[in-house]
């Protein structure tokens, strides 16, 4: 028996699954993404070191953060669920899941849009709030894209696209909207709790 042979009859044995190209593409367009996002962050602590005690505040919304970062977190757990119904076979919870992942989301673009317009700063007012502005809008941007994303995979989802093995669109759309709501619990704590 040749080695291929041989590790591919292990690893049926095993039931481990293989990895497609797709899969690591994705892990790296997103590690590639964390640098960005990693930078942004960097530059933000820098500023923050550099102006010491003369680092300017202003007023944020905690309690409105705190929302909105519940409703963001909790659209991972509910999209968790709708890839578990997916595999479970059940379509409709699937669909219905994943619509309310998306509602869920734009709520979270809706209320991020909702302290903009009311929080009574713009960007040029300081360096704290021109860090605000860009940390928060490009995780915003970010959000969109996934809601794009997971829009495309409902609807895909309506017309029968996805089974139990054949759904990688909505994999790469669940690693995806995990990554962006791991970033905004390092940029909720950074911006409106821990380095102020």
């Amino acid at each position: 028996m040749s080695t291929v042979t041989h590790q591919t009859a292990a690893r049926e044995e095993s039931h481990t699954p293989v990895r497609g190209l797709g899969w690591y593409g994705m892990v790296f367009f997103i590690a590639s993404e964390a640098v960005f996002f990693a930078n942004l962050i960097a530059a933000y602590l820098y500023l923050h070191v550099h102006a010491g005690p003369h680092w300017p505040t202003l007023d944020l919304d905690k309690v409105l953060a705190a929302v909105n970062t519940v409703i963001l977190v909790s659209s991972s757990f509910v999209l968790t669920f709708a890839a578990r119904a997916l595999n479970r076979g059940n379509r409709r919870a699937f669909s219905g899941l994943l619509l309310l992942t998306i509602l869920m989301g734009a709520t979270f673009i809706s209320i991020q849009l909702y302290e903009y317009v009311n929080n009574g700063f713009g960007p040029d007012k300081n360096i704290f709030a021109s860090s605000f502005y860009t940390l928060t809008g490009f995780h915003g941007a970010h959000v969109t894209v996934g809601i794009l994303f997971l829009t495309v995979c409902w609807f895909r989802s309506l017309r029968g696209d996805f089974s139990k093995d054949n759904h990688f669109a909505l994999t790469a759309a669940e690693m995806y909207w995990h990554f962006v709501d791991v970033v905004w619990i390092f940029l909720v704590l950074l911006l409106y709790f821990v380095v102020r």
